[in-house]
């Protein structure tokens, strides 16, 4: 994983998302979980970096959604935040594929249905970890998300104890 492009794109989404303390946190800790949990089931250094570039990028189109719609539902965000993504990392220096599968993922983040990767799944399972605390979730709604959604022992173990379940 190049450490350096990874400190920069850090850099231009807590830029991008400047004046939002609330959205910078939220992905700090989406890309900590992700990185955890990412680590815990042994990937692949490839799909590692695209995992954590992804959790990084993940909500990049919450302020146009904002803007263009008047709302951040999760369908605007996947409809929003490809092309932004796509724009930063290739600016950046991402390789193509890379970029494209980050896209891909920034474009289905709030899609829990037909879930067929591991990058997927763990970027959907490290945004509920963190989306649960930020809204409070209730922990009936906290056991259905495990149930329905989560699948990696890692992720499902983090979920555990951070809830004392």
């Amino acid at each position: 994983m190049n450490e350096v492009r990874q400190t920069k794109l850090l850099e231009a989404m807590i830029e991008f998302d400047g004046g939002s303390p609330l959205r910078i946190q939220h992905f700090l800790k989406v890309w900590s979980f992700a990185r955890q949990i990412g680590k815990m089931e042994g990937l692949d250094l490839k799909t590692q970096e695209i995992l954590e570039t992804a959790a990084i990028v993940h909500d990049i189109g919450i302020r146009v959604s904002l803007e263009k719609f008047g709302d951040c539902v999760g369908k605007h965000q996947e409809m929003e935040g490809p092309a932004l993504a796509e724009e930063m990392l290739t600016r950046l220096g991402y390789e193509k594929d890379v970029v494209e599968r980050v896209s891909w993922l920034v474009g289905h983040h709030h899609t829990y249905s037909n879930v067929e990767e591991l990058d997927h799944r763990i970027l959907l399972e490290a945004d509920f970890l963190v989306n649960s605390y930020e809204s409070n979730e209730s922990i009936e709604a906290i056991h259905a998300f495990m149930r329905n959604v989560f699948r990696t022992p890692s992720g499902i173990r983090l979920l555990k104890l951070q809830y004392g379940l």
